[in-house]
């Protein structure tokens, strides 16, 4: 049984990548629903927080069905996410993730993500703050290095564990890769083999199939794996590999019954939660990749984009479904 403290996760469990502008309630509520063991919060503004943003603070909105939730943060100044910890703690989390992988950038840039991995002392007193300012977990979320010539991850993970954090997640690329090329989890095996580590190791990069995971997690010994890219437009991942592990098979593939399904209740807890214009606005970069695949789906794609209303959506939605399903019918 793989535990932060006291939250069990089972043996081996998959989590959903914070992703921006991506992992929000609406898209949280489907991976949930398909499977995802823990789950975060897009990535927080440290500064945002403190000023009370708009943007910042709805980010802070969670739900009992998410449990166990994380909240994550990132900043650049020492306080300020101390502070920001105890505002987050307030918001009923399980947990406390803090962002040093974000190679964007617009984040790293100001010193904030994996901009930390240039300074490990640094980002050892901002772990040690954030630890003090909360009683919930805390866990981390970074990189191998900021480039080829500082992979000091294994560094990274017995300064941040000495400090009190209670979980670590490590994406197997370097700052400077972003997120080109192959992920390399070689140190991230290295770091699980330290006998100094007591915290749970999650692997993070490139798990985009059953077997894949499989492999992964025999070969590098992870006590788990978070995804990310793959799962967006794709919930059934979760499951999916869930079942290949308990069983060496493959779930039927998702038919488009459960793609217009799952899209419809990802679009319609984001008009329910963000409003009906921003919440069409922001489902439009979903549809392609909940429908990838299907032939001669362009038009549906381009009315769907151009829908003005939730009502119209909901109709083009159920009319891709019997369109489809009609023509299984007719082969």
């Amino acid at each position: 049984m793989v535990k932060i403290r006291t939250i069990e996760l089972g043996n081996f469990p998959l989590l959903l990548a914070p992703m921006e502008d991506v992992s929000d309630p609406p898209f949280r509520a489907v991976c949930k629903q398909h499977g995802a063991d823990l789950m975060y919060t897009e990535f927080i503004s440290s500064e945002g927080l403190i000023r009370d943003a708009a943007k910042s603070v709805q980010k802070l909105d969670i739900f009992e069905y998410e449990r166990p939730i994380g909240i994550q943060l990132f900043g650049s100044d020492v306080d300020t996410m101390g502070e920001c910890a105890r505002i987050a703690t307030g918001a009923g989390p399980d947990l406390i993730d803090i962002n040093y992988g974000c190679p964007v950038k617009q984040v790293a840039c100001r010193g904030a993500g994996a901009a930390l991995l240039q300074d490990i002392p640094k980002m050892a007193r901002m772990t040690a703050a954030v630890v003090k300012a909360t009683p919930l977990p805390v866990t981390v979320k970074t990189r191998l290095g900021w480039d080829d010539s500082t992979k000091n991850i294994e560094e990274v993970a017995e300064r941040l564990q000495d400090v009190g954090i209670e979980a670590l997640t490590i994406h197997g690329r370097t700052r400077a890769q972003l997120y080109k090329g192959d992920a390399d989890w070689r140190l991230i095996a290295k770091v699980k083999e330290n006998p100094r580590i007591r915290i749970p190791i999650f692997g993070n990069g490139d798990i985009d199939s059953p077997e894949k995971a499989l492999e992964y997690r025999n070969r590098y010994g992870v006590d788990g794996i978070m995804i990310g890219r793959a799962s967006i437009g794709y919930p059934w991942i979760f499951n999916e590999i869930k079942h290949f592990l308990a069983t060496g098979e493959h779930l039927p593939a998702p038919t488009v019954a459960d793609r217009v399904d799952a899209c419809r209740r990802h679009l319609d807890f984001s008009v329910r939660w963000k409003g009906e214009r921003t919440g069409i606005f922001e489902m439009r970069r979903h549809y392609t990749n909940y429908f990838k695949g299907l032939e001669n789906f362009k038009p549906f794609r381009s009315r769907l984009v151009e829908a003005p209303t939730h009502a119209e959506l909901r109709a083009i939605l159920e009319e891709i479904e019997e369109a489809y399903e009609l023509a299984l019918t007719d082969e």
